[in-house]
């Protein structure tokens, strides 16, 4: 599996608040969800997702509560895989379930807003393209990967293959 984009860039403690504000939690469809993800951090964010499908953060990415809603908009904003030096434990299985690809890298400070990655998600390898460096990371194990290329917990469950 491998995946090619730009990179948005944030910082440390990036909490499920401002990934997916909390007025905004009656919204059920995912399409209209998208619409707000990331609106009380970033006002240029739906603009850059039309290029980066790559979120590359500090520590403690998606702390906060423990809303599923904030791995749901990003995925229908369009982020493919987000790079952190660290999860929140919940948001990191929200967004394993929702088939959205999410790697711990100690290296993301090397990263910067706009480089160009190549993750290879199955080796555990990201190159940025525009640096020409390549970071090693632990693999995720292939029961996540199964989940993640079935575009979900649910859709991999769907399929009938409940090895999880």
């Amino acid at each position: 599996m491998l995946l090619r984009s730009k990179v948005i860039k944030y910082g440390d403690d990036i909490n499920t608040d401002v990934i997916y504000p909390g007025r905004y939690l009656e919204i059920i469809d995912a399409n209209e969800m998208a619409k707000h993800a990331m609106e009380d951090l970033d006002e240029n964010f739906h603009e850059k997702v039309k290029e980066a499908k790559i979120i590359v953060a500090g520590k403690n990415f998606g702390c906060g509560s423990s809303r599923e809603q904030a791995a749901t908009c990003l995925k229908y904003a369009g982020i493919e895989a987000i790079i952190a030096k660290s999860f929140a434990r919940i948001f990191f299985r929200n967004a394993i379930n929702k088939g959205l690809i999410a790697i711990e890298c100690k290296d993301v400070d090397k990263i910067n807003d706009g480089d160009e990655l190549e993750i290879d998600v199955e080796s555990g390898k990201i190159r940025n393209l525009t640096k020409n460096e390549e970071y090693e990371v632990k693999p995720l194990p292939p029961f996540l990967l199964k989940i993640i290329k079935a575009g979900g917990l649910i859709e991999y469950l769907k399929e009938g293959k409940n090895e999880v």
